[in-house]
């Protein structure tokens, strides 16, 4: 991720704003850690489904590069809304009711409303594309995502000259996500993109992986992924689509501006404040390898930042 260095300590200050909150954010995730250690165990069972996806179609977008295991790809996951571990999700995720649902569309646009997920979807061809996912901890995955071209779907919805950036909100509700027990973030999770970003076609609304219906831990029913942004950028679970004329707040940078950008681009030259970025784990390798810029889609992304002073807007 573009991430600036905090500013130097004033030698005179004993503890310096940036370290307090990182230490106060430190036992935030300790307390939900202890906290979802004494729920019932949702799942010693799979938490997600083995349901085919009815048709897939390929899709030139993919990379030659060897898959990380399903396993991987649906055990070891981010997604607080059921706990800060990485087994967590997989764990609790069993909890999470995935239909009916429903997506509510709203502010800069001509058909804003609630719409059915499987309606707002109706037929586009669902496309398996093969992307890298970086994640900002310097681990990183190959997967076969299934969905939609997010651009596709917004522009059925028809955005309005106003609407510059797109705003996503994920479910809020603590008895199917019991991760929003603790205030570890503000909920409900937020996030965003730049309109120029949603409509191109790489950004994908997805609704499966490997040929099946999404797992509840990686986000069921309706997730975002952006494969040249850190893996926090591709919201989870969304429940809100919104259009708005100026840059809405989003979760991680409301809770660490220091730590994590708006744009949030793969960036192997910036390092994030406690830890290296240059160089990444794949899950399933023992060996690093270096972190591709825009996540190995520079080719395809780099112009839309064109002029950009990328530690700035990190």
């Amino acid at each position: 991720m573009l991430i600036r260095r905090p500013a130097d300590v004033v030698p005179s200050e004993i503890t310096s704003k940036s370290l307090f909150e990182q230490r106060r954010r430190f036992l935030k995730l300790a307390a939900a850690g202890a906290a979802l250690s004494v729920l019932p165990a949702v799942a010693p069972r799979r938490a997600w489904s083995a349901e085919k996806l009815a048709a897939v179609v390929p899709s030139a977008y993919k990379v030659d590069e060897p898959l990380t295991p399903y396993e991987s790809v649906t055990g070891y996951n981010n997604f607080y809304e059921f706990g800060t571990g990485k087994g967590d999700p997989a764990r609790y995720a069993g909890s999470l009711h995935t239909r009916p649902w429903t997506v509510s569309v709203e502010g800069a646009c001509e058909k804003p409303g609630r719409y059915d997920v499987d309606e707002l979807i109706k037929g586009l061809a669902v496309e398996e594309r093969i992307y890298r996912l970086r994640c900002v901890e310097a681990w990183s995955m190959v997967i076969p995502w299934n969905g939609v071209p997010l651009g596709k779907v917004l522009q059925r919805l028809q955005p309005t000259a106003a609407a510059k950036y797109v705003e996503f909100v994920t479910l809020h509700d603590p008895q199917q996500m019991p991760g929003q027990r603790i205030p570890v973030l503000e909920w409900p999770y937020r996030e965003g993109l730049r309109m120029d970003e949603a409509l191109h076609p790489l950004t994908l609304l997805a609704v499966g992986v490997y040929g099946e219906v999404l797992p509840n831990q990686n986000g069921a029913p309706l997730r975002l992924v952006v494969p040249w942004k850190y893996g926090f950028k591709s919201v989870k679970s969304i429940v809100a689509i919104r259009f708005s004329e100026t840059l809405p707040p989003t979760s991680w940078n409301l809770a660490a501006p220091d730590e994590y950008g708006f744009y949030a681009n793969v960036n192997p030259e910036v390092d994030h404040p406690r830890w290296s970025q240059r160089r990444e784990r794949r899950i399933g390798e023992w060996l690093k390898r270096d972190t591709l810029p825009f996540n190995g889609y520079a080719e395809q992304v780099a112009s839309l930042y064109s002029g950009m002073d990328l530690r700035r807007f990190f």
